[in-house]
């Protein structure tokens, strides 16, 4: 596990379990830019599905604070039907406000960071086939997708995690 990374007005750190409302909605207000028709009501119950994510001795999640408020965050882990070099990316949101302000390079640095120190060799994530603007990001980073099916929601992508 890395240490926090303090910059300039930025903390990248390991969010708190009682932060679980901003994170949740943090989620929400990024989700909101991706699905035209306003997000889906599935049933999730998002506050628990983020208190677990909090609260797994096997995942980790970071977060972005900037003047004292939550503007990024990163979940992770190892997927349970992945080889042990591979982490999974499960979640990554920058609040919209702050886009294109560094947030989202500074974030994903520091998971690299977490990734290479703890031994992964592969990150792997899914992004919805509708957020084109997450897919452009990541592959900036590096990440590769892999070829997705006409009905599928998600495009899957890799990233090596070997290189400096």
């Amino acid at each position: 596990m890395i240490r926090n990374r303090v910059t300039p007005g930025r903390v990248i750190r390991t969010v708190l379990p009682a932060e679980v409302a901003d994170v949740v909605a943090l989620h929400a207000r990024a989700r909101a830019t991706y699905y035209p028709g306003g997000l889906p009501q599935d049933g999730t119950d998002w506050t628990a599905a983020w208190r677990g994510a909090l609260t797994r001795p096997d995942g980790r999640v970071l977060c972005v604070v900037e003047a004292g408020r939550i503007i990024g965050l990163a979940s992770f882990r190892v997927p349970e039907d992945a080889p042990a070099d591979t982490v999974k990316l499960f979640q990554f949101h920058v609040d919209p406000g702050h886009w294109r302000r560094g947030v989202g390079a500074a974030l994903h640095a520091a998971c690299v960071e977490e990734w290479r120190a703890d031994g992964r060799r592969e990150a792997v994530l899914d992004v919805h086939v509708d957020n084109l603007r997450a897919q452009g990001f990541y592959r900036r980073l590096g990440w590769v997708p892999e070829p997705a099916g006409p009905e599928d929601h998600h495009v899957r992508m890799r990233c090596a995690l070997s290189g400096e």
